[in-house]
């Protein structure tokens, strides 16, 4: 590698985002785009009985409303898809009709019903006041568990899929020998990914060809859906993302919104453009989370694990989103045992439909909930068996590598006790009975939670890049992966002008259209640098080779590229890149400006760490601050650290969010009772401490860059870490059973309960 890999660069994209310029969806409409509102559903479950267009149709500016009636007889097909998993006994999980618009029955408040379509957005909002929607309300099911109302004929007692993983009766028979056996129910809450720019798109058409512009995290997931609803080919179809302001996992999917505006855009002949409000967006985005983890583990008399074993019941809302049925089954079985050598181990998985919103991936999908599971019955058996829960992971931290997990997968390379052993320096963990005596003296409790994580990379192991050399003497990269603000651009920059020399200031860097990328990945699992910077190297390297033959003429045999030059042992001449480019371009070589490689991974990365977090808790109130964080990763060879720590500290805030503040809340009848910043919180920059951040970096062997990815690893982390802190906290009073989010009401509950069977005992 050369001198730009492993340096703090500064983000080039900052420069345009910080002074206004950056390019979201609702900055680059069509100066002739029509304003397009969402009629939603205001009951949870129900029978469509009419809706009535009569009034609304007299609103002046109005210019289009659609149903599902209208769409179908336009010839556009009503069923998103979604993924489904394979049941225990082979059959695939339920795959329930679920609509672009609603058709006959209504199953979430938020559902889309009709689009309306006007000249501008009051009067598309007046017009949709003006329907009557008509209905009779059904029983709503709200907890996800089996049985209830049914929602799906396809999916008795609502059940979505049952999944399992693992030999259970080697599992069951292992626990029942074993010297301990502790255990532990795990619940993880329900969460709103609120991104800071909500969904959005505009929709136009040239003739018969359609391009939607939506803020999404790829666009070939769309383009496909696109050409299978509308019946189009993929040379009719061009899709683009522009600037995102954050997708976390939600964006990564089709949503109905987008089939919708689409084909309001073709009947009018007119671009339409719809941009979610955050009520609105907080009904009708995927949400992320929502399961129970029952867990049993078990050890032998040195206290190394001899079993283990989970059974998750998970949210899957109203209808399979299109990845949600993936999320707690195979995503989470991908880390299933973490960092440590469990010779047994099982999973069962059952999701059930609900009268809520879908849910789907949110940053991590399935691996923060694996390890947040696992390191919660790891820190409580710590407890429960009287040993250090450092002693209790060291002893049982895998030591050998490569190492096959029982799904099948292996760890290439690690040093788990090495990563542990450098955060316990950066911690301070000899102060730490200090501290806590510190924080007694001021009548509050201080406890100490710890988490040895470890990530799966995930998504399509495949992507392209192509490389052109541009007139004007720069380089313009095509990649398949889309930034959502991780800074894409800069670290791209940074590999392509560590290879090949050229100054960053005259490479640019494309993303998001279908057009000019004809393949891709998009963004999701970690995947981004790791699977693009492959493709990336292939492509230097292809064209490199080609410019060497080319100049093989001028320079003799043997030409070579190396510290950005071109040049061969007999010939004193010595060409950049781009004098090259030049050479070929003066030659009519018009074939030796573009190049194009397409790389796939055959094995994951690994990345991981340990997460060490403090909190105060003052007992009157039950309130409960983060004092000091502390993170040692290892994300194998680091291009950009600043880029890395960035990452790390917004996965911390996330996992934060959702352990102290975060809770999608819902009443009996379905209602969202937290659909505002009013009732929903997030946390501000005060909430959190400094962070302390440090790698301990073993190579992945798995890419040639020997990186991995960095994206969702501080939330799957940071959630086991400040759990277990609390917990620690909390142990002194008696409480037993901790559940997310701890806000200070639930915290002093479980105080004064606990207080309260103490004395009646």
């Amino acid at each position: 590698m050369g001198q730009g890999f492993g340096k703090a660069q500064g983000r080039i994209e900052d420069a345009r985002f910080l002074t206004g310029q950056g390019r979201y969806v609702d900055d680059i409409t069509p100066p002739d785009a029509l304003f397009a509102v969402f009629l939603r559903s205001p009951v949870a479950h129900a029978r469509l009985t009419s809706l009535d267009l009569t009034a609304a149709a007299d609103v002046p500016g109005l210019r289009l409303i659609l149903t599902a009636d209208s769409l179908a007889a336009a010839g556009v097909a009503l069923d998103m898809k979604g993924t489904t998993v394979r049941n225990q006994d082979g059959s695939r999980g339920a795959a329930p009709f679920r609509p672009v618009l609603a058709q006959g029955q209504l199953r979430f408040v938020g559902e889309p019903v009709a689009l309306i379509v006007a000249e501008s957005l009051d009067a598309a909002r007046d017009a949709a006041e003006a329907i009557e929607l008509g209905y009779e309300d059904l029983p709503v099911k709200i907890r996800a568990t089996p049985g209830g109302p049914d929602l799906h004929p396809e999916a008795p007692d609502n059940i979505a899929y049952d999944w399992a993983m693992g030999d259970f009766s080697a599992v069951q028979a292992a626990l029942k020998a074993s010297a301990h056996r502790v255990r532990l129910p795990v619940v993880h809450n329900r969460i709103l990914v609120n991104a800071m720019e909500p969904r959005g798109a505009y929709a136009e058409w040239d003739g018969g060809r359609l391009h939607l512009c939506v803020n999404g995290q790829g666009v070939w997931v769309q383009k496909s859906e696109l050409c299978r609803l509308f019946g189009l080919n993929p040379e009719d179809v061009r899709v683009t993302n522009p600037d995102v302001g954050g997708g976390f996992g939600m964006k990564a999917m089709t949503y109905p919104e987008y089939v919708s505006i689409a084909q309001a855009a073709r009947v009018l002949g007119q671009p339409v453009r719809w941009m979610s409000e955050r009520t609105e967006a907080m009904l009708s985005d995927n949400g992320g989370r929502g399961l129970l983890a029952d867990t049993e583990i078990g050890f032998d008399e040195s206290f190394k694990i001899t079993a283990y074993h989970v059974d998750v019941k998970s949210d899957l809302g109203a209808y399979n989103s299109q990845f949600g049925q993936a999320i707690q089954s195979d995503l989470f079985a991908k880390v299933l045992t973490g960092v440590y050598d469990i010779p047994c181990a099982s999973l069962r998985s059952r999701a059930v439909y609900t009268n809520t919103t879908p849910v789907d991936a949110y940053r991590g999908a399935g691996r923060p909930e694996a390890i947040l599971t696992l390191e919660r019955a790891m820190d409580n058996a710590a407890r429960v068996l009287g040993i250090d829960p450092f002693d209790l992971r060291r002893r049982n931290f895998i030591q050998s590598f490569p190492y096959r997990m029982m799904n099948g997968e292996v760890i290439d390379v690690g040093a788990f006790d090495t990563v542990l052993n450098r955060m316990v320096y950066e911690a301070d963990m000899p102060g730490f009975a200090a501290r806590r005596a510190a924080s007694a003296a001021k009548g509050l409790l201080r406890g100490g939670g710890l988490a040895s994580y470890i990530e799966a990379i995930l998504g399509n192991p495949e992507e392209t890049a192509e490389i052109r050399s541009d007139e004007d003497g720069g380089l313009t990269l095509f990649v398949g992966t889309q930034s959502n603000g991780q800074g894409h651009e800069t670290v791209y920059t940074q590999i392509l002008a560590d290879r090949t020399g050229v100054d960053p200031a005259l490479i640019r860097v494309v993303q998001g259209d279908s057009d000019q990328i004809a393949k891709g990945g998009g963004t999701g699992g970690s995947r981004s640098v790791t699977t693009q910077g492959t493709a990336m190297i292939a492509t230097i390297g292809a064209m490199t080779a080609a410019f060497a033959a080319f100049l093989t003429d001028e320079m003799g045999e043997g030409v070579t590229f190396k510290a950005g030059r071109f040049g061969a042992a007999g010939s004193n001449l010595r060409l950049t890149l781009i004098e090259a480019a030049e050479r070929a371009r003066a030659a009519g070589r018009m074939d030796l400006l573009r190049h194009s490689q397409t790389t796939r991974l055959e094995a994951r990365s690994f990345p991981n760490g340990s997460h060490w977090a403090e909190v105060e808790l003052d007992p009157e109130t039950g309130e409960i601050r983060l004092d000091r964080y502390v993170i040692t990763d290892d994300f194998g060879n680091i291009l950009n650290p600043q880029l890395v720590e960035g990452q790390v500290h917004g996965g911390i805030a996330q996992g934060f969010g959702q352990a102290m503040l975060e809770n999608a809340v819902h009443d009996d009848q379905g209602q969202l009772l937290t659909a505002s910043f009013m009732d929903y919180a997030l946390p501000r920059a005060q909430d959190l401490p400094l962070f302390q951040f440090t790698t301990e970096p073993v190579p992945s062997t798995a890419n040639v860059l020997g990186m991995k990815g960095c994206g969702e690893a501080g939330t799957v982390g940071a959630l086991g870490a400040i759990c277990n802190a609390v917990a620690d906290a909390l142990a002194p009073l008696g409480v037993t059973q901790i559940d997310m989010p701890f806000t200070p009401q639930r915290v002093w509950g479980w105080i004064a309960a606990s207080a309260n069977q103490r004395k009646a005992s």
